[in-house]
């Protein structure tokens, strides 16, 4: 009916801040399904530019790879225009609660300011004809997840593997151990052809990267 899955790309341009520094940065918007429903993998910077991406389509869920506010900041305006305003659920890792909060208030602050669903490692998520397998890969922040497309042979990792390395680990609620032990357990147990779309830049494969870092 749909015809078969795809992956559609755009790049939109924003800011991303914590610490009490901000940067200016372009994101990668990933959406995954065929002409009729779909996935969008974040919600970075501009509901438009995301919508640009979607079409008409229906969207089943927004996933958050993580909770930083460049990847979460417009998901609950994105929430409420996706399908005609009647909605698509936010999906994020419970162990990002607390990057979430420094972006959207807590409980105090507004009814319904939470995401709408709890991502969990090994939770499937059904779009198109395929299957987006969540990985859970803390690090980059505690509740940062991967999004594994085996039929489409590729995986969409936020911010936690790059073209040219892990994700940054700098700032408030990461760890480079974890990370590095978060992709070397998960992510490169995926085959090497696995194509890496990643928050942030160009495409890589998990072979390139296993063989730069080390498995």
């Amino acid at each position: 009916m749909g015809g078969a899955p795809r992956v559609d790309h755009a790049v939109t341009s924003g800011t991303f801040s914590l610490d009490g520094e901000t940067f200016d940065v372009d994101n990668n918007i990933w959406v995954v399904g065929d002409d009729d429903e779909c996935v969008v993998v974040d919600a970075p910077h501009s509901v438009d530019d995301i919508l640009a991406v979607v079409g008409e389509r229906r969207v089943v869920a927004i996933v958050c790879t993580h909770a930083h506010d460049d990847h979460v900041r417009v998901a609950p305006a994105l929430r409420e225009r996706v399908n005609g305003g009647s909605g698509a659920p936010v999906l994020l890792h419970p162990d990002d609660r607390p990057l979430w909060e420094l972006v959207h208030g807590g409980p105090d602050d507004a009814d319904g300011y939470l995401w709408d669903v709890d991502l969990a490692d090994g939770l499937e998520i059904p779009v198109a004809g395929t299957t987006l397998r969540v990985l859970h890969t803390p690090g980059h922040a505690p509740g940062a997840v991967c999004l594994y497309a085996a039929d489409l042979g590729c995986v969409f990792t936020g911010d936690t593997l790059f073209h040219g390395g892990p994700g940054a680990t700098g700032r408030s609620y990461s760890d480079r151990p974890t990370l590095e032990a978060s992709i070397r357990a998960t992510l490169f147990s995926l085959p090497d052809d696995t194509v890496v779309h990643t928050g942030h830049g160009e495409d890589t494969t998990i072979g390139a990267e296993a063989a730069a870092l080390g498995r």
